[in-house]
């Protein structure tokens, strides 16, 4: 008896012991980071259109590593790509067509049979492409349209300005009828397509340090420092010609109170847009995508560091209520765009170039403006808070290796890669290099 009790004994700490192997092989196992392929919804429309095109390129990101494809569905105009009740639906792009089916719904339902999430991409705070002057700034809502502060104009619509780098048509943030529609939106997709995987908003700014200077913002700015400010829009800053011809800004007494309530505004629909969203679709993941560069990234109003990170401590642009509006915790899925040529640290610090990103109005250099360094810093600022390092592919139209290269460092160092955007891979056909650096990045064997 007393045998068969040390055998049973025995045989019990062999499976104990057994259990805890495999238990620990499976937690130390690491997981698979993520990778998304971005589709513009203008660039890739003669590809969206089409059931055998759809089916191809989501099979062939498949095949390379991709796990999420995230589709552009509301261009910056303001058009969208599904058959909504509520928003004007984009027909025709350049003397394309749009799909005569239900692309985003056939789009899903091919991406879930090959294991691929489907993300749905909406430019929020845009309404019109004023390379073309089209969109609903400009079919009867031109209340919505963002006023910008120029050097050269003054303070007009930014459907009058157009510089060449003012291509999205962009709208104020704190327009209550256009918050309220752009609202319905996001709920009418998450409730017509009930199984999608998520929402990735973009352009959630201002359209930079310009905007947004109407007199419905200066009213509310007022109620929000309570007083008046008596020179607007110098007492915010003001433009002066430097002896080089371009313009500096010189910054007022209200400045830092100015950015601190701009971003105030966003974080606000953020978090109006997530509990909405939520409440629609409890399932569906609610995301964004902002540009990488956050020591300039003020200058559109945005914080999207952990709430958490005192931006005060480092930033002499932030005032110690300025972290209380940063919004990492407020997202399900964060991808950011370190878009930049240089890889390493040792690169940025042996070349030093001066960096002037899409949304900047000055130039910038340090280890913040390479893949490496933007992905360790964005660590520090985002605390426990996942997010996945992006790409601009036709940064690397000249240099496709340093693709590659980029891959392999964003799956490094974040907890995955963003490539915006797969027309660029087709037209200049860098799918060896894609497949080289998803392989260097361990997605593929």
């Amino acid at each position: 008896m007393r045998k068969l009790y040390l055998i049973l004994l025995l045989i019990t700490g062999f499976a104990t012991i057994s259990c805890n192997i495999k238990k620990e092989e499976k937690q130390s196992k690491p997981q698979k980071k993520q990778a998304l392929m971005w589709f513009d919804g203008t660039a890739n429309l003669p590809r969206l259109n089409n059931k055998d095109s759809i089916n191809f390129y989501l099979k062939k990101i498949k095949d390379l590593g991709f796990t999420h494809a995230v589709v552009d569905i509301r261009p910056i105009s303001g058009e969208v790509l599904y058959d909504s009740k509520i928003a004007p639906k984009m027909k025709e792009w350049n003397g394309v067509k749009s799909a005569d089916f239900d692309f985003l719904k056939y789009f899903i339902e091919k991406a879930h049979s090959l294991g691929l999430e489907v993300h749905a991409s909406l430019n929020v705070f845009s309404a019109g492409n004023n390379y073309v002057s089209r969109g609903q700034v400009y079919d009867g809502h031109s209340e919505w349209a963002s006023t910008v502060y120029t050097p050269t104009q003054g303070i007009i619509s930014i459907t009058q300005d157009k510089g060449k780098d003012k291509y999205a048509a962009m709208v104020n943030p704190i327009n209550k009828e256009f918050q309220r529609h752009i609202l319905d939106v996001l709920k009418e997709v998450v409730t017509m397509y009930p199984t999608i995987d998520g929402l990735i908003l973009d352009r959630v700014r201002y359209d930079g340090i310009n905007a947004d200077f109407s007199q419905a913002s200066k009213e509310e700015f007022e109620k929000y420092i309570g007083e008046k400010v008596v020179r607007f829009p110098q007492d915010i800053f003001e433009w002066a010609k430097g002896s080089n011809g371009e313009y500096n800004r010189i910054d007022g007494k209200h400045f830092k109170k100015w950015i601190e309530w701009r971003t105030k505004n966003i974080y606000d629909f953020m978090k109006l847009a997530r509990e909405e969203v939520k409440l629609a679709n409890k399932n569906v993941s609610f995301g964004t995508y902002t540009g990488a560069w956050y020591p300039s990234y003020y200058e559109v109003g945005v914080n999207f560091a952990s709430n958490t990170y005192d931006s005060s401590a480092d930033y002499d642009w932030a005032t110690p209520e300025y972290k209380n509006y940063g919004y990492a915790e407020l997202l399900d899925l964060y991808t950011t765009g370190n878009y930049y040529t240089s890889i390493t640290i040792d690169e940025i610090k042996a070349n030093n170039p001066q960096i002037k990103n899409e949304t900047d109005s000055r130039v910038h250099s340090g280890e913040w403006y390479c893949v490496e360094g933007s992905n360790r810093n964005l660590r520090v600022i985002l605390g426990k808070n996942k997010f996945s390092g992006g790409i601009l592919a036709d940064q690397f139209y000249s240099n496709p290796a340093g693709l590659a290269r980029s891959i392999e460092m964003n799956l490094k160092e974040s907890d995955g890669v963003m490539i915006f955007d797969i027309v660029h891979i087709i037209q200049k056909n860098m799918w060896k290099e894609v497949e080289e650096g998803m392989r260097n990045g361990n997605m593929i064997k």
